[in-house]
């Protein structure tokens, strides 16, 4: 049997800005909070659409830059919401106001445990297809409330909820 291990992407997160998240549709539960500007719950989770983000100190290009991050396709947590900006943290906890340009609605996750196995099926007792090593940036196909289909690199396949960042617990996505 041969497995495909896929090495994790650089995440790099350089001091220098801040930027906003745009948000992607989501059901509200019963007493979330809703973004004055979109009416989308906060928080939620978004995407990076640029290769790199300027995350500023507040709401305005006149605003001091304290991060830049570098990852297309990297999920972002939006916990705020001002006209055309976001403010967004990352799986760390670093964040700032990004513009809503620099973000889309496309689900994705970041692999926290290392060699997390991608099963042909929903069991674990599957075929895996390929191991994704720590830091991986995959994009989120379907969730159920235990397994999610990722692809990643070329790969795809079902892994566990657990051991990835980008997904409230029993988050459930089509």
């Amino acid at each position: 049997m041969k497995f495909t291990t896929i090495a994790g992407a650089a995440l790099a997160v350089l001091v220098f800005s801040a930027g906003s998240v745009q948000a992607s549709p989501v059901a509200k539960a019963p007493g979330q909070q809703v973004g004055e500007v979109t009416n989308l719950p906060i928080p939620r989770f978004v995407s990076m659409k640029a290769d790199e983000a300027n995350v500023r100190r507040g709401p305005s290009l006149g605003q001091r830059i304290d991060w830049v991050f570098q990852a297309r396709g990297m999920p972002l947590e939006i916990v705020g919401e001002y006209g055309n900006w976001r403010r967004v943290r990352d799986r760390d906890g670093v964040g700032g106001w990004v513009h809503y340009s620099l973000l889309s609605g496309v689900r994705t996750v970041i692999v926290e445990q290392d060699m997390l196995a991608l099963y042909q099926r929903r069991d674990q007792k599957s075929p895996v297809n390929a191991y994704l090593e720590a830091g991986v940036i995959a994009k989120v196909e379907s969730c159920g409330p235990i397994w999610c289909r990722l692809r990643a690199e070329g790969n795809r396949g079902w892994t566990l909820h657990a051991g990835l960042w980008g997904l409230r617990d029993g988050e459930e996505l089509d």
